[in-house]
């Protein structure tokens, strides 16, 4: 049984009973079903993604190299030899030689991790390769006479047997977790009938297939579109997949329609690119042929990319470091005046120093934000339905300096910590906010896009004057033009930047009261 057999997820007369209850026309309202809120329930915990494993498994395979050589060198030769710049020279050289002539051989792909016993054709002549080049390069430079001919070849036998004992092993553990659906990569396919269930029969017969098909969504009735799709059943229409993606961990939009269906695809889009997912178009029954490399593949499958998730995989673990790194440092330095804001905070009005809002997070889900209270208890804003103006009254007198030099805000260095909010990324805004009296996402098309990445404590819209009061549509406008840029153009260069750049800038203080 393939991870992808309908059988371990939806029982068949859970299936006959939701076909059972679709009326012939299933109109979207936007409110998921019984049905699709159970199946959701089942894929709302994060999977360990394939290029994470893979990624891994360089980094693992480099360590156990370097390692057994040295290990090898302090037991034959001594540690006073080893520690040469002769032998961590050699040994470095090898193991890194070795990891980029697997990658070239595509060793680390899924499929061939899972055949173990195929992949060491490769993996014998990689070793040995990586080994001769680099001993040909000691004979050139004439320094091959002084390594131990002994320990190079016992660190070739420990080497190559410690690559094929952890490739055995991680493909045990491929086996398992696909089995417990802890490494696969969900997929929910947009678009049903005949289209769909062709596409489906071609993921599912596609070898060490790691994409598990969630469901399907189309906004077509049940006459045009049927309720059970090569096993699978529909849950419903693209405005309830909105709302299906937002609950769910999922990680690819599939969308089976022709590219002929121009009209459709293109307001299927609309609608979908503001969800952190990959999507893509299925090619596998078009008529139009494009430059291979134009095409993705799922196994042999093609696909069109249409949006692709933004920071994820080894980009996520970089922004991740760095906000660790970055906030426990504006821990250290700013806690002084962390401690001299909340002091003065109590002694100028009664209440906690803290004021925590939900706000809007990473995919809309709800997040606590901490900040420096502001305003006197008895008139917080806790849903921020009023905008805070010139003068407002709410506001204290100690509030009205800590916002206008951003001290307020210092507290979500925690949020950070705790992995709510980046450094640096779009502000979280209350789910309330609006702009004159209309809420941000009726005055800005697309605007959700923003929550595609974790919001942050400073960004590039701040950074470029649109902070403060939102009280017109061209500041809203303006600030999700610039949050949306940020994220299609991320990179730690650009958080760096954005990050030494936030104290000069608030310099400018016009905006913020």
């Amino acid at each position: 049984m393939t991870s992808n057999d309908p059988a371990n997820r939806y029982t068949a007369a859970a299936i006959r009973a939701f076909a059972a209850q679709s009326g012939p026309e299933s109109g979207g309202t936007g409110e998921l079903n019984a049905m699709a809120r159970q199946i959701a329930a089942q894929y709302r915990h994060d999977t360990l993604s394939p290029a994470m494993v893979s990624g891994i498994m360089r980094l693992v395979e480099f360590a156990a190299l370097m390692v057994s050589g040295y290990a090898i060198g302090f037991a034959y030769l001594g540690l006073h030899v080893v520690t040469d710049w002769h032998y961590p020279i050699l040994i470095l050289i090898a193991s890194s030689l070795a990891v980029i002539l697997l990658e070239l051989t595509d060793a680390y792909q899924i499929a061939r991790l899972y055949s173990p016993l195929r992949t060491a054709a490769i993996v014998l002549p990689v070793w040995i390769g990586a080994l001769a080049l680099t001993a040909l390069g000691g004979f050139f430079l004439k320094v091959s006479d002084e390594f131990s001919r002994f320990w190079a070849g016992a660190w070739f036998l420990a080497g190559f047997a410690l690559l094929a004992v952890l490739r055995l092993i991680v493909a045990h553990l491929l086996r398992r977790w696909a089995r417990d659906g802890r490494m696969e990569r969900r997929a929910v396919i947009v678009g049903g009938g005949q289209a769909a269930e062709k596409l489906i029969r071609s993921i599912e017969k596609q070898p060490y297939n790691d994409i598990r098909i969630c469901g399907i969504f189309d906004d077509r009735d049940n006459r045009r579109s049927p309720p059970i799709v090569a096993g699978y059943p529909k849950l419903g229409t693209v405005s309830e997949l909105i709302e299906f993606a937002r609950i769910t961990r999922i990680d690819m939009l599939i969308v089976s329609l022709p590219l002929s269906a121009e009209a459709r695809v293109l307001s299927l889009l609309k609608k979908l690119w503001v969800l952190p997912v990959d999507i893509r178009l299925s090619a596998h029954s078009t008529r139009f042929q494009f430059r291979p490399r134009t095409y993705s593949y799922l196994g042999s499958v093609p696909m069109l990319d249409i949006f692709d998730r933004p920071i994820h995989d080894w980009d996520s673990v970089a922004k991740r470091a760095f906000d660790i790194v970055f906030s426990l440092l504006g821990i250290v330095v700013f806690s002084p005046v962390m401690l001299a804001t909340a002091l003065a905070v109590k002694l100028d009005s009664k209440g906690p120093a803290l004021f925590k809002q939900k706000r809007l997070g990473f995919n809309n889900e709800a997040i606590e934000v901490y900040k420096f209270r502001s305003m006197y208890v008895d008139q917080s804003d806790q849903a921020a339905a009023k905008l805070v103006t010139k003068g407002d009254p709410r506001v204290t007198r100690v509030g009205r300096f800590i916002r206008k030099a951003s001290l307020d805000e210092l507290p979500q260095f925690f949020n950070v910590l705790k992995g709510d909010l980046s450094l640096v990324g779009p502000r979280p805004h209350a789910a309330a906010a609006k702009a004159q009296d209309r809420l941000y996402h009726e005055v800005v098309d697309g605007y959700f896009a923003r929550h595609r990445v974790k919001p942050g404590v400073t960004g590039w819209a701040q950074i470029n004057g649109w902070r403060g009061e939102t009280d017109s549509d061209t500041k809203i406008l303006m600030r999700t033009e610039f949050d949306l840029a940020y994220i299609e153009n991320w990179s730690l260069w650009l958080d760096l930047k954005i990050l030494f750049l936030t104290p000069l800038r608030l310099l400018k203080t016009e905006n913020a009261y």
